[in-house]
């Protein structure tokens, strides 16, 4: 199959598609390996980036998605019914971010690290699309494991859990040191 037909058979079913296609499945579409397909991909995104058009090619994780850019988002809501936008709370990213750096986590490892009760705050997630589940645990009871979803690296602008940043060190005492400190205060109350 000659380039440009390979090339517009990926722009075909990322368009189809409307989410994350798997390198795996552009592969089988095209006929090539998953290194092959990644590289093609890749050119095409830097076709894509070098234009002044609407639509890119996003990479999350191991797939690849045809979208919107940002800079026309407006523009779109304007013409599509407005999509249901929500704020996340302190909380409810506390919680996130549990999930994002520790995952799989199961819902008691994320209460036993904030202290309270997270039930709310990580129903609200799953809810949103950005936590989901990720497997069950080989304990008794089977608990869930919840884990950060690609809907996560979109909102996030990230292609993989890799790109998130990283704590520091020194941060970490710090926080160790002011969650001591107010411990002591309240039990000296």
């Amino acid at each position: 199959m000659e380039l440009e037909k390979i090339e517009a058979v990926v722009e075909a079913v990322l368009f189809a598609m409307g989410e994350a296609v798997s390198t795996d499945k552009l592969a089988a579409a095209i006929g090539h390996d998953g290194e092959t397909t990644r590289r093609l991909v890749h050119q095409m995104m830097d076709r894509y980036n070098s234009r002044e058009g609407g639509m890119e090619i996003i990479e999350l994780e191991d797939s690849f998605q045809l979208c919107t850019r940002r800079e026309y988002y407006d523009a779109l809501i304007r013409v599509a019914k407005q999509p249901k936008k929500y704020v996340l709370t302190d909380v409810q990213l506390e919680v996130l971010s549990i999930v994002a750096y520790k995952q799989p986590v199961t819902r008691q490892e994320v209460e036993k690290i904030r202290g309270v009760n997270s039930d709310h705050a990580l129903n609200r997630l799953v809810e949103y699309g950005l936590v989901g589940e990720a497997g069950r645990l080989d304990a008794p009871g089977r608990p869930i494991l919840f884990g950060t979803t690609e809907e996560f690296l979109r909102n996030f602008g990230v292609r993989s859990t890799e790109e998130l940043p990283t704590v520091q060190p020194e941060l970490v005492e710090e926080m160790k040191t002011e969650a001591e400190e107010e411990v002591q205060l309240k039990l000296n109350l």
